[in-house]
């Protein structure tokens, strides 16, 4: 199993490319409806895959994390994706995906991966209204294999955020608000839960934003708002003070829309951030090479609105960090 995830490095050359790749797996057949799903995660977010070790039973966790295990020293928490899905299956979940994501790792229990697939982000789709209803938007995007096989991204930023003791009250306590209501920022992220935090941070700040759920979406929103400021006379800027955009995004990537933002005349003045739950070096260094002012990770509200403050008032801008 480690074969599959063999020349890692290599794949970030994908980034910015407008290219991912996932890794396919399965939770067994659902009792309910005869079906076995196909699921997919991205590889950045997959540390290995392993077989299910021992797991230790731990008090006061939500239902469907089973436990610890130890890896390497460390306790690592270990989701049951069948039971969080809702997939009724008595299907051993014997391999185990240890994914790291957003400063956290944990063990997702599955019952087997299938392979590693090189995708266009523009195969990629929002998931219909349907789909998102009956998953609780546990989906972020969707595609379709050769083979008619349909493969959901999960969102693992709402998995993550529901099945950890994330204290909300806490983590937004200390925001600050800006006083000056001509501020509004513009923010596209594909995850509910993360455009919920965005939401929740900005409010917080008192600041006014517009929202898009994908990269592709965000850039035409922009491309309207561009077209209206010109119109009408005005800068860019007196419409759009920030960007803050994710980098997984179906149809369009964060990459390619910061790259379209940066060659684009229209909105020169306009900072961009770059806010995902991918914080390894390389990805830092992806988004800089293609324009990026900064880079926040998701799940720290207090950093992002620090940031978000120092960016909206002209302050000081600290470099991303150098190859």
């Amino acid at each position: 199993m480690s074969d599959l995830l063999k020349n890692i490095d290599a794949r970030t050359k994908l980034a910015g490319t407008n290219k991912l790749e996932i890794l396919l797996f399965s939770l067994g057949t659902d009792a309910r409806t005869g079906r076995r799903e196909t699921f997919g995660i991205n590889v950045f977010k997959v540390r290995e895959v392993m077989r299910t070790p021992p797991i230790t039973a731990a008090p006061e966790m939500p239902p469907s994390v089973e436990g610890m295990v130890s890896l390497r020293g460390a306790l690592v928490p270990v989701v049951d994706l069948a039971r969080y899905a809702g997939v009724d299956t008595q299907t051993p979940r014997s391999i185990m995906i240890i994914t790291e994501y957003a400063g956290h790792t944990q063990g997702f229990l599955v019952e087997g991966v299938d392979t590693i697939l090189r995708l266009d982000w523009g195969q990629m789709r929002v998931p219909p209204a349907m789909l998102l209803a009956e998953l609780g938007g546990l989906v972020t995007a969707v595609t379709e294999l050769p083979d008619g096989r349909l493969v959901m991204m999960m969102d693992v930023e709402k998995i993550l955020s529901e099945t950890t003791n994330y204290d909300d009250e806490i983590v937004y306590r200390n925001i600050k608000p800006l006083d000056n209501p001509r501020l509004t920022v513009f923010f596209a992220d594909d995850s509910s839960v993360a455009r919920k935090q965005i939401e929740r941070t900005l409010g917080a700040m008192g600041v006014k934003y517009v929202a898009a759920i994908n990269g592709l979406d965000a850039w035409l929103e922009l491309e309207k708002m561009a077209a209206y400021a010109q119109a009408s006379g005005q800068a860019v800027t007196d419409l759009i003070s920030l960007v803050l955009t994710d980098i997984e995004m179906p149809e369009m990537d964060g990459y390619i829309l910061t790259k379209k933002i940066k060659s684009d005349p229209r909105f020169v003045g306009v900072p961009v951030i770059m806010h995902s739950s991918l914080s390894g070096m390389s990805n830092q260094q992806l988004g800089k090479s293609v324009g990026v002012d900064e880079y926040v990770p998701k799940f720290e509200p207090q950093r992002l609105s620090e940031t978000l403050t120092r960016r909206l008032q002209g302050g000081g801008v600290p470099a991303l960090p150098s190859c």
